[in-house]
């Protein structure tokens, strides 16, 4: 079980503003992101005070790969277990909102409303579009309809805006793409979003920068190398996500076992482990 209150003695508006106060305290709100109910009771034992799903590690989990090919019905189970095992806040990735059009986002969001999530992250990548991002009033249409489709169930859901400029290299050089995103992420706060996520930048300088320019919590995602979450602190980063580094770990050590085992036939690689009772008395409620 974990230590922190129960969800009982709060209701789903109490905690979405106080997951909406975890980005503004002064601190950097790191999240190891879960991809299944086990990683998100193992998160919070180890202190979380949230839980954030990664998209890339559901959709592995569940048998699908990344990137707009999982169901959004096997996603949203997956957000109601995960709400359901946790004592936290929860909030989801839902890629680009599962669906082509607004009005599709809106379901989506109204479907994770009632799974119990308090935020969601909705990415402005296209999968299948003429260029790497989709066009900045589409995707700020897309985001108010997840805000109005939030309001309409009185929640004060945390929508967390991911542009891409930085992960798909969007922009003639580094000004342009500096640029490029700031104009998106202002686009996308008149929108109704919360927050702004750059993954593919960690670079402190550009941080800062955009922390200054964008008035509303900013999201780094982290990796071996990045800057220490104290760094990330000093230049105003509000929020700081492992994303599917976690999984991709996890899944990098089945491998490792499996090949000692068929190799030398030996177990040395799953030597460090969560003891049996340990697993077992986290998923007991």
């Amino acid at each position: 079980m974990t230590t922190s209150q129960p969800q009982a003695a709060t209701s789903q508006q109490d905690r979405a503003a106080a997951f909406h106060a975890l980005h503004t305290g002064g601190g950097v709100l790191a999240l190891a992101n879960a991809w299944d109910v086990a990683s998100a009771a193992v998160a919070v034992a180890a202190g979380s005070r949230a839980v954030a799903t990664t998209s890339a590690g559901v959709a592995w989990s569940l048998g699908a790969a990344d990137g707009d090919a999982l169901s959004k019905a096997l996603a949203v189970d997956l957000i109601a277990r995960v709400v359901s095992a946790v004592d936290v806040p929860v909030t989801a990735d839902i890629e680009t909102g599962f669906g082509a059009t607004a009005d599709d986002v809106a379901d989506t969001i109204r479907a994770v409303l009632a799974a119990g999530a308090v935020g969601v992250n909705i990415e402005d990548s296209f999968q299948s579009g003429d260029g790497p991002l989709r066009a900045v009033a589409e995707q700020s249409d897309r985001l108010a309809a997840a805000r109005a489709a939030a309001a309409e169930a009185g929640i004060s859901l945390y929508v967390n805006a991911r542009t891409d400029t930085y992960l798909r290299g969007v922009g003639t050089d580094e000004d342009a793409r500096f640029r490029e995103t700031v104009d998106r992420a202002n686009a996308y706060l008149t929108a109704g979003a919360s927050g702004i996520f750059v993954p593919g930048l960690t670079d402190l300088d550009t941080l800062g920068r955009l922390v200054r320019e964008i008035p509303a919590p900013v999201n780094a995602m982290v990796h071996p190398g990045a800057p220490s979450i104290g760094e990330l602190k000093a230049v105003g980063v509000a929020r700081a996500s492992l994303g599917a580094a976690i999984a991709q770990s996890a899944y990098a050590l089945a491998r490792r076992a499996t090949e000692e085992l068929l190799a030398a036939g030996t177990y040395t690689s799953v030597a460090e482990s969560l003891s049996w009772v340990e697993l077992n008395k986290l998923l007991t409620r």
